[in-house]
């Protein structure tokens, strides 16, 4: 019946509205699980809305299989991805050799030292390897562009926004992560520690699209089942566990609990509530001691930069991170002291958000007001940065004015703040960080000369495409994506030195990142009473204290 149909769908609703059709054998393998469950007495009312309605994605509450042979592009790239060819420059781009890059690179900054170059980007991580950047192309008032770091992320989305670079293999940046880094790495680490015995997993939180694209390639890589498993902030029945051993374990529909020996992991949201900082047994890509010295957490992020900048090696080579100015260890009273330091315009973020969550851009009186009205008091710590908007209303600050290259100007002559999003791992076959995927975003209004008073600043420098519903739900702007085609690129203006800078900006940040969760974890273990000395936050410090706690004492 029509009505039991509704129920069914309408129970087992999407959490991220906007995505994909899952392949007809995984939609069926929930619903009919989860239906079986509550009520045994309508099975085939369940199949019937399996076949009837197989554009829905449920939500998936416990693990599933993924075979071999199963990765199919229309259910892990958007829909404008598939249908699009890569632009030429950004296929030769991802074709040069590590040697032309350099070249190129010490041929465009004279000061450079070409050995560490070489030496940075050759660079084995301990824990950092596979990174995603998001850069701004900016430029001066006298027109010196630089490609300059917004922020750096642990668990970088892209691979379902890039075209392939080469038409005959659908499996794009998902095959060549799974091959060339995620592979040898657990080979690597299993030959010099044996793994745990169990079997392969993705954990994710959000984006259903990139994560069962990873576990179906991983699947095929492998040649073994893998289990894709949901893991969402705050669940209080999750199908994820950790044993006393520290070995993962992840539940299937018929409550069957599996040990991992290696897990790929897309849990972005506040991660170190839910997994170990250090200790696992099972080998996690990337580890949460990634997120912590700045891979989600911006403070740290920026301590690592500044360490990085400030080191000898850097002065020696030439070698600079670009950000904007940041000030951090900033407490909530003290934000408009700062505000006013940068000219009344600044961007405010909490440290420990990703999706564009809890950044604020600040353009006047009224935005801090309402920032400072806020009540959510989670954590005690933010940073401030200046800000980059247009020339006629960017930050001062001692770097001096940096403002927005833009798009393209379109038919109306209206440009839009546009961001780059660099995907970067550690190809353990060539032994250096290579591109992995590229895409771009931009904001929803146009850059204006002069701002509306009450209008919203966030609407014309906001890039982000995530837009949070509720708790653990998603939807996602995909018309302001802007993928690498020949047909978006062109509006972007990028060059391939711009593509260049943003590429070693990125590499610089990842190893500045691992640099320092090196420090957080001397030996392999991590030292709580440097990282609190570093991040001086109590209500963060209490997260990951409270998880540890739970963690050893199952």
């Amino acid at each position: 019946p029509l009505h039991t149909q509704t129920s069914i769908v309408r129970e087992h609703s999407t959490v991220q509205t906007h995505s994909f059709s899952l392949p007809p054998t995984y939609f069926i393998e929930y619903i009919m699980a989860d239906t079986q469950k509550q009520d045994s007495e309508e099975p085939a009312a369940a199949a019937e809305v399996a076949a009837v309605v197989p554009a829905k994605k449920p939500k998936q509450t416990f693990a599933v299989t993924v075979e071999p042979g199963s990765f199919e592009a229309e259910h892990h790239y958007y829909t404008k991805v598939i249908n699009s060819q890569i632009h030429p420059l950004v296929s030769h781009f991802m074709n040069l050799t590590t040697k032309q890059l350099v070249s190129r690179y010490c041929h465009l900054y004279p000061s450079v030292d070409k050995a560490a170059l070489e030496k940075l980007l050759s660079y084995e991580p301990q824990y950092f390897r596979w990174s995603g950047a998001d850069l701004f192309c900016t430029t001066t008032e006298t027109g010196i562009k630089k490609m300059v770091i917004v922020e750096t992320n642990s668990s970088p989305s892209g691979q379902k926004s890039c075209p392939w670079t080469s038409e005959y293999d659908e499996g794009g940046g998902y095959r060549v992560l799974i091959e060339r880094t995620f592979k040898p790495l657990l080979l690597k680490l299993a030959a010099e520690n044996p793994l745990p015995e169990g079997r392969l997993a993705v954990i994710f939180d959000k984006n259903h699209m990139e994560a069962s694209g990873y576990a179906a390639m991983m699947a095929e890589v492998f040649e073994e089942e893998v289990l894709l498993v949901p893991w969402y902030n705050g669940d209080e029945t999750p199908s994820c566990r950790w044993t006393k051993d520290l070995i993962l374990e992840v539940k299937d529909a018929s409550d069957v609990w599996h040990p991992v020996r290696a897990a790929f992991r897309y849990v972005t949201q506040k991660p170190w509530r839910r997994l170990p900082v250090s200790g696992a047994r099972t080998l996690i890509l990337n580890p949460v001691i990634v997120c912590l010295a700045g891979g989600r957490n911006k403070l740290m992020a920026a301590k690592a930069y500044e360490l990085f900048n400030h080191s000898e090696e850097a002065h020696q080579s030439g070698l600079q991170i670009l950000t904007p100015e940041t000030i951090r260890d900033v407490s909530k009273a003290e934000i408009p002291m700062w505000v006013k330091s940068f000219g009344g315009k600044a961007v405010i973020k909490v440290p420990y958000g990703n999706a564009g969550q809890g950044v604020y851009t600040i353009t006047s009186a009224d935005e801090l007001a309402r920032f400072m009205e806020e009540d959510d008091d989670s954590y005690d710590q933010y940073i401030v940065q200046s800000l980059v908007g247009n020339y006629h209303w960017s930050s001062v600050s001692r770097q001096g004015q940096l403002f927005h290259v833009g798009t393209v100007p379109d038919r109306s002559g209206r440009i839009y703040v546009a961001d780059l999003r660099m995907m970067v791992h550690y190809d353990y076959t060539k032994k250096v960080y290579r591109p992995l995927a590229l895409y771009a975003r931009r904001a929803r209004k146009p850059l204006v000369d002069e701002l509306v008073d009450g209008a919203s600043s966030w609407d014309i420098l906001g890039t982000n495409l995530s837009v949070k519903l509720e708790e653990n739900s998603w939807d996602t702007e995909t018309n302001r994506l802007m993928i690498f085609d020949r047909r978006d690129f062109n509006k972007l203006g990028f060059s391939t030195d711009d593509l260049l800078n943003a590429y070693v900006q990125t590499i610089m940040c990842t190893v500045a990142i691992d640099r320092m969760a090196r420090r957080l974890c001397p030996g392999g273990d991590w030292d709580a009473d440097m990282f609190e000395s570093l991040n001086k936050d109590a209500s963060l410090m209490a997260e990951i204290m409270r998880t540890a706690a739970e963690s050893v004492s199952k």
